[in-house]
């Protein structure tokens, strides 16, 4: 379903509450999401950018024929006799300096010294291993034969010049930024690294380091967001707490979404008449989605306001966990130009059975263990069962269950 295809909500005091399956709430995140503008970088500050322009090599790398060992620059040929009982005699007419172009040649009979990395003089075609040689005097006794291009690396065998190394949306590792500096390119044009705004919600909520009366709990969400945006690459923008006040949400929602890339509210989503997330989302812009088909976290709201994404989450932190994982994921994804972020997974035995309520799709905390998964159940607002899962498993809505030895496929968290 796209967003042409969402009925309107209703002016009536009953919110609207639509459910839509995971599948559909991740295309209207992407139908919704626009990449963040570019920026020219040193590569040294590029670890983890997102390309923002192919890469392409504009000459050979490494640029010139080079010995992959230390040896001798020999003509193959010549060495087709060679063994440890009768060797091969060559004239030792010079040696190669590392990091300088050399004029040297080899005629018949000849070879000359090379290091790992030389270059290779001209006349030979092959580098025999020192190991496999013997110098006496100014000759070398060549005790193994060599076939051509042993032992060289080409001049375009790294990259040859035209060459797309890297895509658009490659998102650079440390070992890529060592390509960009062996290909000459210091500066990189790289997405932007989207700011995404974090509101929390909630009148019984306290900074994490108060001391919270009775009734009142810390503000455990914000933390949580910001550590998972972190990892995803985003830049987290905390705009502290709101209490459950519409006019107070609507005025932080309306700073945040004029600030940030896209804006994330934690808490005050419900299914009932107070869901103060969705009213103030609807007041700034569009409600697309109240509700999605998971357990836990289906009061999650999809919005926009100010032409930006708002998702709105419900309060307990294992909703949390479970929307940003599996939502989430693709509004930071989209906002990069990446691809979606490779899921981690293992496939397990189930450790005991489990049954499931029929007609829900279900999304189970497990704890993986000797290659078997553990059901860890437990109320979503309980923060012990993220903590003792290492991931979660899907479930359809028409599985009934699932039994002791049967196969799972567990996303790592």
């Amino acid at each position: 379903m796209t967003t042409l295809d969402m009925p309107s909500s209703p002016a009536n005091p009953e919110i609207f509450f639509h459910v839509v399956s995971i599948d559909e709430a991740v295309d209207i995140i992407k139908e919704i999401t626009k990449q963040t503008s570019s920026e020219t970088i040193a590569i040294d500050d590029a670890d983890e950018g997102v390309l923002a322009e192919p890469i392409i090599t504009l000459e050979n790398i490494p640029g010139f024929e080079k010995s992959w060992k230390d040896g001798y620059a020999v003509c193959a040929i010549e060495t087709h006799a060679a063994s440890e009982s009768s060797p091969v005699i060559l004239s030792l007419v010079g040696s190669i300096d590392m990091g300088k172009t050399t004029l040297q040649q080899i005629k018949p009979g000849e070879c000359i010294y090379v290091p790992t990395g030389g270059q290779i003089p001209e006349g030979a075609d092959a580098v025999v291993m020192i190991e496999y040689a013997e110098v006496i005097g100014e000759k070398v006794l060549i005790r193994q034969p060599a076939v051509m291009r042993e032992n060289i690396i080409a001049k375009d065998e790294d990259f040859a010049q035209g060459t797309t190394i890297y895509p658009i949306g490659h998102t650079l590792r440390p070992q890529d930024i060592g390509v960009l500096a062996a290909i000459g390119k210091p500066y990189v044009s790289i997405r932007k690294r989207p700011r995404i705004g974090i509101i929390s919600t909630g009148i019984e909520l306290v900074p994490a380091e108060a001391n919270p009366a009775i009734g009142e709990i810390r503000d455990v969400n914000s933390h949580l967001i910001t550590i998972f945006l972190k990892r995803q690459g985003a830049i987290p923008v905390r705009y502290g707490i709101v209490r459950d006040n519409r006019e107070e949400l609507i005025d932080a929602i309306d700073v945040a979404s004029r600030e940030c890339d896209a804006v994330i509210v934690s808490g005050g989503s419900s299914k009932d008449r107070n869901d103060v997330t969705f009213h103030a989302i609807e007041a700034l812009g569009t409600v697309l989605v109240h509700g999605i088909s998971i357990a836990p976290g289906k009061p999650t709201i999809i919005g926009k306001c100010n032409e930006i994404p708002v998702i709105g989450l419900p309060g307990h932190p294992v909703s949390t966990c479970m929307v940003m994982s599996l939502v989430v994921t693709h509004l930071i994804q989209g906002m990069k130009g990446t691809p979606s972020q490779p899921i981690a997974t293992q496939t397990c035995k189930m450790a005991t059975d489990l049954k499931l309520e029929v007609g829900k799709e279900q999304y189970i905390r497990v704890k993986v263990e000797n290659g078997m998964a553990t059901p860890i159940l437990g109320k979503s607002g309980l923060l012990n069962t993220v903590i003792h899962s290492d991931g979660i498993i899907h479930l359809s809505p028409n599985k009934e269950g699932l039994v002791k030895g049967e196969e799972v496929e567990v996303r790592l968290w």
